[in-house]
């Protein structure tokens, strides 16, 4: 099969087109003939391998372990396990599997859900890992209709899908994003917008329920200042220029903080479900979430579409089409 391969962590000049076997799969897993794929953050971070305590914790510490990318992924199923119940061959389904950058995938049953017959593959392909991260992140912070929440990086990945969910539960969301992506996040159903670098959140003329900060880099300070006094917080992923461990510091010292002030400061290590893909093909089945898609690339175009994510510029996700 074809795929995109990468036999060394680096910049996006080490992943390559090469025909490699097709994956075996074991009891649990189905074979996929993937349709289309998605490029999220974390496969950012494993083409990388920073931060570098992704490789300590068993990513590869020398090489990835796993040589195609990609985890999102939407297709059709050719091979099930011995021990698979829930997926038969010719289901359409989507979420989360191993390499998806290739013309067949490995994936557990557990982390697949049907796929909507409302969306195209494309669409699907960039769902799971985003989606399925909004929602956790949501739940976490112990959402309810009628609290005002503010999600920052509210035009990406993750939190196009937080904007539309908390939307979707009866929340009054205001997102925070770039100046040029207003209008994007107005369209998901905000109810107000913020332009990062005009508006300051924590200026104190709003307090929130609920703070979903998405890849963020705000002083666990400033967050507070943002919040209603038995506010939540809840830090999602964190982009900083530490090398070692990355924004996880900061949910440490949130989570350490918490025991000892009013609000609650906590922090998100999402989990690839195949029930979270279940729940939001639901809730894209009704209409409530539409996946946003900024471009689409051919499987070949890969690393040009991981140095479009890598710049900041994508609104909503990439998606690749196989």
């Amino acid at each position: 099969m074809r795929a995109i391969v990468q036999d060394s962590y680096g910049t996006p000049d080490v992943l390559r087109s090469a025909t490699i076997e097709q994956p075996e799969i074991a009891e649990h897993e189905v074979l996929l003939r993937v349709q289309a794929a998605g490029l999220d953050r974390g496969t950012w971070h494993l083409l990388t391998g920073t931060p570098y305590l992704m490789r300590i914790i068993g990513f590869g510490l020398r090489r990835p372990k796993n040589r195609v990318p990609g985890i999102d992924v939407a297709g059709t199923v050719v091979a099930v396990g011995s021990a698979v119940t829930t997926f038969k061959e010719g289901d359409e389904v989507f979420g989360m599997s191993r390499g998806s950058f290739a013309e067949y995938a490995a994936a557990r049953a557990d982390k697949l859900a049907h796929k909507p017959a409302n969306v195209t593959f494309e669409q699907a392909a960039v769902i799971g890992v985003s989606g399925g991260t909004a929602l956790q992140a949501l739940a976490a912070g112990g959402l309810q209709a009628g609290q005002r929440v503010l999600i920052t990086g509210a035009s990406g990945g993750v939190g196009s899908y937080a904007v539309q969910l908390a939307t979707a539960a009866g929340a009054h969301v205001t997102g925070v994003c770039g100046a040029g992506k207003r209008d994007l996040v107005r369209g998901l159903g905000a109810d107000e917008v913020l332009d990062y670098a005009r508006d300051d959140f924590a200026d104190g003329a709003q307090h929130y329920d609920l703070i979903i900060d998405i890849a963020g880099n705000s002083p666990l300070s400033r967050l507070r200042r943002a919040l209603t006094p038995t506010g939540t917080a809840v830090i999602v992923g964190g982009e900083s220029k530490g090398n070692l461990t990355g924004g996880i510091g900061r949910q440490v010292r949130a989570m350490m903080m918490t025991p000892f002030v009013g609000q609650r400061l906590t922090g998100l290590a999402a989990k690839e479900r195949g029930s979270d893909s279940e729940i939001l093909a639901g809730h894209v089945a009704a209409g409530r979430v539409i996946p946003s898609i900024d471009r689409t690339y051919s499987l070949d175009e890969v690393p040009a579409a991981v140095r479009h994510l890598a710049a900041g510029r994508v609104n909503g996700k990439v998606a690749i089409s196989i």
